[in-house]
C-alpha cells in the first residue's frame, strides 16, 4: 500500500503583503520539512502565485472550472483547506476533510450590516458542516465560532500560527530611511486596522511613524490625523515593502505599534517580538492572546490613555529589559510546531 495522499490549498498566496501569503509560504514550508516521508504531499495554488515551494512537492493548479468538476475528486485520502475562502470547494473532492477557519472579524466590524454577518456566519456554517475536522488559529476564533455555530463544538481544535524569524542583510537601507527614531506598524490600510490612532502617539516626542502595507482610501484619514496632531512631516506611509525593507524597521524601530480592532492572530505582533521590541497592541479580539503578558495593551484609543499607554510602556520595558522575555515568547510561535499540529490531524483523520 503507497503513501496517503494529501491536498493541502494554498490557492490564496497571490499578493506576497497579505497575510494569507505569509501563512501559506511559512506553513507550507514547515509541512515539508516536517512530513519527514509519511505523506505524499500536493499544493493547490493560483497560477499568480509568486512563491511554489521550490519544486518540492507535487502542484496542482487551481483552475475556475474547478467549481463545477475537479479532476482529483477520487484522488486524495486528505484534503486540507487552509482558509474559509474555500475556491475549491470541500463538495468537489471525496476525501477526509479539514478546514482552517482565521477569523470571523465581520462580526465584530461596526460597519457590518446585520444581513452581511448572517450570510458570512451561513457560508462557514456550510464549509464547516462539509468537513471532518476544523482548525482555528486562535482560541478567540475557536469561541467565536463555538458561539455562532455551536455545532462545530466536536471537529474543532487549536493550531496557533508560527512566524518567521526574519534576519536584515548586512549594510542593509530600506527604500524608505526615516531621519529620527521611529514607531513601525504593517498590514492593510483599512478601517479595523486602527493606523488612524497612532499619529497622537508622536505627541509630546520626536518619533517618526513608519506605516507599511497595502493602501487603500483609508490612507487620507490617517494623514488628516496627522496634521491634526501637527505630525505630518514625521509620518512615513511606505505602501507594501519587501521582506528586507520589513525586517530592517522591526529591528530598527524603537517600538511595534498594532491596534487593531479585528484579528484572528496577529502575525506581525510575533515578527516585532523576535527582534526584541515593546510591543503595544489594542485589547480586543485575538491581540490579548497571541500578545501574552509581554505586550502592553491600549484600552481604547482615546489620544491621552494611549499617550500614557505609550509613555508607561516604553519606560517599564528599559527599567526591566524586557527584550530577552519578550523574544522567548515569540520563540513559542513557529511554523514547524504548527505544521507537526497539522501533520497529526492528517493521521488521526485518517485513521478515522
Amino acid at each position: 500500500m503507497g503513501k496517503p495522499n494529501i491536498l493541502t490549498t494554498f490557492d490564496s498566496m497571490k499578493d506576497a503583503n497579505c497575510g494569507y501569503f505569509s501563512f501559506g509560504k511559512g506553513l507550507g514550508d514547515a509541512i515539508i520539512r516536517q512530513n519527514k516521508g509519511r505523506f505524499n504531499l500536493n499544493y493547490y495554488l493560483s497560477k499568480l502565485a509568486s512563491y511554489s515551494f521550490d519544486k518540492k512537492v507535487n502542484v496542482v493548479y487551481l483552475s475556475r472550472l474547478h467549481r463545477i468538476f475537479f479532476p482529483g475528486y477520487n484522488k486524495f485520502d486528505v484534503v486540507h483547506f487552509t482558509d474559509q475562502t474555500c475556491r475549491l470547494r470541500p463538495g468537489k473532492v471525496n476525501a477526509k476533510k479539514i478546514l482552517t477557519i482565521h477569523d470571523i472579524n465581520k462580526v465584530h466590524i461596526k460597519q457590518s450590516k446585520p444581513h452581511r454577518i448572517k450570510a458570512h456566519i451561513n457560508k462557514i456554517k456550510k464549509l464547516i458542516s462539509e468537513c471532518d475536522k476544523v482548525v482555528t488559529i486562535s482560541k478567540f476564533v475557536e469561541q467565536d465560532i463555538l458561539h455562532y455555530i455551536p455545532e462545530a463544538r466536536n471537529k474543532i481544535s487549536v493550531i496557533y500560527n508560527g512566524a518567521d524569524k526574519l534576519l536584515v542583510p548586512d549594510n542593509y537601507t530600506p527604500t524608505h530611511l526615516p531621519k529620527r527614531p521611529f514607531l513601525f506598524t504593517i498590514g492593510l490600510m483599512s478601517v479595523q486596522k486602527g493606523f488612524h490612532f497612532l499619529p497622537n502617539l508622536l505627541a509630546n516626542n520626536d518619533f517618526e511613524l513608519v506605516i507599511s502595507g497595502i493602501e487603500t482610501p483609508h490612507k487620507k484619514v490617517i494623514i488628516e490625523e496627522a496634521k491634526r496632531f501637527g505630525c505630518e512631516d514625521r509620518l512615513i506611509i511606505t505602501g507594501p515593502i519587501s521582506d528586507d525593507d520589513k525586517a530592517w524597521y522591526y529591528k530598527n524601530c524603537m517600538a511595534f505599534v498594532f491596534p487593531s480592532r479585528a484579528e484572528g492572530f496577529g502575525l506581525p505582533v510575533i515578527e516585532g517580538m523576535h527582534f526584541g521590541k515593546p510591543v503595544f497592541l489594542s485589547k480586543f479580539t485575538s491581540l490579548p492572546e497571541v500578545g501574552g503578558d509581554v505586550a502592553y495593551y491600549f484600552d481604547n484609543f482615546e489620544p491621552e490613555h494611549m499617550q500614557g499607554v505609550f509613555a508607561e510602556g516604553m519606560k517599564d520595558f528599559r527599567a526591566r529589559n524586557r527584550e530577552n522575555e519578550t523574544m522567548l515568547h515569540a520563540g513559542k510561535f513557529t511554523w514547524d510546531n504548527a505544521a507537526d499540529q497539522y501533520l497529526k490531524l492528517y493521521e488521526e483523520c485518517l485513521r478515522g
